[in-house]
């Protein structure tokens, strides 16, 4: 979950693309431009396995949008699934 956050942070596409299963995985990210979000920090609230090769984390990440940056921050509130395959974490989808 970290690892991801820090990605959206440095607008690493290739490797959230990389991290994310292949059923829910988008075909293309677009973290520049009109998308554009200054993320602010991460707060993991709860991390819980499910079972061996399942877990959810649970986490509140603060952001702004690039072209607002003198706007009150934003919160995303989301409980994370995540699935390991061939020793790997990969993102599933999100519940907000």
């Amino acid at each position: 979950m970290r690892s991801r956050y820090s990605a959206y942070v440095f607008g690493l596409e290739s490797y959230l693309l990389s991290t994310w299963h292949p059923d829910t995985q988008p075909e293309q990210l677009s973290l520049s431009g009109d998308n554009a979000i200054r993320w602010l920090g991460l707060t993991i609230k709860r991390y819980a396995m499910v079972n061996q090769d399942n877990a959810i984390v649970e986490f509140v990440a603060r952001y702004k949008y690039a072209d607002k940056l003198g706007e009150k921050a934003l919160r995303l509130h989301e409980t994370s699934q995540f699935i390991r395959m061939n020793d790997r974490w990969y993102y599933v989808n999100g519940d907000y």
